[in-house]
């Protein structure tokens, strides 16, 4: 694939664009190339305003070019996107079914990063992620990620079933947040075609 010109990354929930492995990434881009497009939104509750913001904010990129990578449910939005799209895309211990996980969490949530900032997760939201679930990884050869054996939210065995035949790296131990995510992003920038 050509080197990217354009980077979409998608946080996870509860999450914000303030998210470590998103700082870190994007920080890491803006000193070594520059001259890749970034974008990292903040992403509204709802699943399906999630997906059209993602789309519709990368509308006029290009198809030879973009990739997207994703963090929990924004690996899940991040394989959306990469289906709907044809784009490369690289995934931080994915969601492989929120709306089954997320079921559990409907009610007043606070924003990880702001603790005094707090949403509503509907009962709805649900059908919209049932509604966004690809039915196949169509092409696995087009996916990277990593994933942590030591993940204490996501089931890491499933992670690596739906992406069987894509390019993860399986880690020992570890955490949900990836907490050693520095010492992997030489794996991320190549996988990516940045390095």
């Amino acid at each position: 694939m050509p080197r990217p010109t354009h980077l979409l990354y998608l946080h996870g929930f509860r999450s914000s664009p303030r998210s470590f492995k998103a700082q870190r990434l994007l920080g890491w881009l803006a000193l070594h190339r520059p001259e890749v497009q970034t974008w990292c939104p903040q992403l509204p509750p709802s699943p399906r305003l999630a997906m059209t913001l993602a789309l519709e904010g990368t509308h006029d990129w290009p198809d030879n070019g973009s990739v997207v990578v994703g963090s929990s449910l924004g690996g899940f939005y991040a394989t959306a996107v990469a289906e709907a799209r044809g784009w490369p895309a690289l995934l931080l211990n994915p969601a492989v079914d929120p709306a089954r996980d997320l079921a559990a969490h409907i009610g007043e949530q606070t924003a990880f990063h702001d603790p005094g900032e707090a949403f509503f997760f509907r009962a709805d939201y649900v059908d919209e992620l049932r509604a966004l679930t690809p039915a196949a990884i169509t092409r696995p050869e087009r996916y990277a990620g990593l994933v942590t054996q030591g993940d204490e939210v996501l089931d890491w065995r499933e992670m690596a079933a739906r992406y069987a035949g894509s390019r993860l790296r399986v880690l020992a131990g570890g955490d949900h947040a990836i907490s050693d995510f520095e010492s992997h992003l030489p794996f991320v920038v190549s996988e990516l075609g940045l390095g």
